[in-house]
């Protein structure tokens, strides 16, 4: 391995030390993350993945905002959330039949930990202690969502005070 590829492994390790995601597993299985995943910019208004495509890879924001979006008939896109440093764009990729059901777009320049969903996938079905480790962070942040979720209808949906 040369100077480089130790240099890129140990960014890419302290990158998910930190990250929110990644900060409280076994820093074994968070080694194997290090070896499917790269850090990959995206300037604002590109496209991180789309509603419909297949569901390969997930996102560690890590500097800038994404807005997750909704194609809407008769309303166009719709940005239904937003993902900050320190939270995860897409989890699809965990869940047959491992297709984007939003997109997500850079509202401004984007850092994030690219990860390889795939080769993460054949790892947790490998072995089960990594692939339930994965499944409880995933977890969390799909509970995140739905509250948060839960909050925007709540006060969309609230009788006004008379």
């Amino acid at each position: 391995m040369s100077a480089t590829d130790i240099e890129h492994r140990e960014t890419l390790r302290s990158l998910l030390a930190q990250h929110c995601f990644t900060r409280d597993l076994d820093p074994a299985f968070v080694d194997r993350i290090v070896d499917h995943a790269r850090v990959v910019t995206y300037p604002e208004g590109s496209t991180l993945f789309s509603d419909g495509a297949p569901a390969q890879s997930f996102h560690l924001v890590i500097d800038g905002r994404v807005a997750i979006e909704l194609h809407s008939p008769g309303r166009g896109v719709q940005v239904i959330d937003t993902v900050e440093p320190c939270e995860t764009a897409g989890w699809s990729w965990l869940v047959p039949p491992y297709r984007w059901f939003f997109s997500a777009r850079a509202v401004t320049d984007v850092t994030a930990v690219t990860v390889d969903a795939v080769a993460l996938r054949a790892l947790a079905d490998d072995d089960p202690a990594f692939g339930y480790a994965l499944l409880q962070q995933v977890a969390a942040v799909m509970l995140e969502r739905m509250q948060a979720t839960r909050l925007r209808l709540a006060d969309m949906y609230a009788v006004p005070a008379s």
